[in-house]
């Protein structure tokens, strides 16, 4: 096992996998597992034929963090030298994890166990999280006295409101699976003998929707999420504007008016198959 990747990459259909694979490590975090899902990364956005990206593991921990054993020290330990190692981060994961949020296709993680340090910054840039009833959370950088720079503080913040992110930082506390829930921290919460195919039925499901207006959506919901409420509509009205020229829209459109389309269907195109 020492000499294997420490990512698996594999596809399946128009889905890319996406498998940190040093359990023997708790999938602690390296160069060559961050350099290969870089390559995954720019092989999901230039290809018409990928539509999603599925992130999970293997092993009793779901990512340990960042290995610290192996990571980059600052080059100047000084505050400028540490805050230049920060905006560079660990392994180049903040231009990962900005990538993450800019490629215009879905990007699903599954947690099957332990998800903390980066392993959780890595989660907060994704798409959809989803947990196993076994999964559970944490920042351990409070145990040291520090804070998690990697974009923990401020995407936790930005996605679960100050109040929880107090609760994992501040007060340095875990999270269950339930608890990730209700913070908002997780889509869903699935069994642990079903958590594999629950995964894999999600990411079909959204590889069967429409590339132009989820890419559309991704873009749309960042900005409304930074924006306020007048600059925010703006934002959904030029995003139809360009949607609603698309032949793959006028075609359904025309398809479904007339009639050959299902009303029982449009009301239920949003469950999975």
């Amino acid at each position: 096992m020492a000499d294997a990747p420490h990512m698996l990459v594999e596809i399946q259909g128009p889905i890319v996998i996406c498998t940190l694979n040093r359990p023997e490590k708790l999938n602690a975090m390296t160069q060559g597992m961050m350099d290969i899902f870089r390559e995954a990364l720019t092989l999901l956005r230039d290809s018409d034929e990928l539509k999603v990206m599925l992130i999970r593991a293997t092993g009793r921990y779901f990512c340990a963090g960042a290995d610290l054993k192996g990571g980059k020290k600052p080059a100047s330990m000084t505050a400028r030298g540490i805050r230049e190692n920060h905006r560079l981060g660990v392994y180049g994961v903040r231009a990962i994890y900005d990538e993450m949020e800019h490629i215009e296709k879905p990007i699903v993680i599954g947690h099957h166990a332990k998800c903390v340090g980066g392993g959780l910054e890595l989660s907060l840039a994704c798409d959809f999280r989803f947990a196993a009833e076994s999964a559970s959370y944490a920042f351990p950088e409070g145990l040291f006295g520090v804070l998690p720079a990697s974009n923990g503080v401020s995407r936790l913040t930005r996605l679960c409101g100050p109040h929880w992110a107090r609760w994992l930082i501040m007060a340095n506390k875990s999270a269950s699976a339930d608890l990730a829930l209700t913070m908002g921290l997780v889509h869903q919460v699935f069994p642990d003998e079903s958590f594999e195919q629950d995964l894999m039925e999600f990411c079909r499901h959204l590889a069967r929707q429409n590339g132009e207006q989820m890419g559309a959506a991704k873009v749309a919901v960042e900005l409304a999420a930074e924006l306020g409420r007048d600059s925010a509509a703006h934002v959904e009205r030029m995003a139809n504007s360009a949607l609603m020229l698309n032949p793959d829209y006028l075609e359904r459109l025309e398809t479904y008016l007339a009639g050959v389309g299902s009303k029982d269907k449009l009301a239920d195109a949003g469950e999975p198959a």
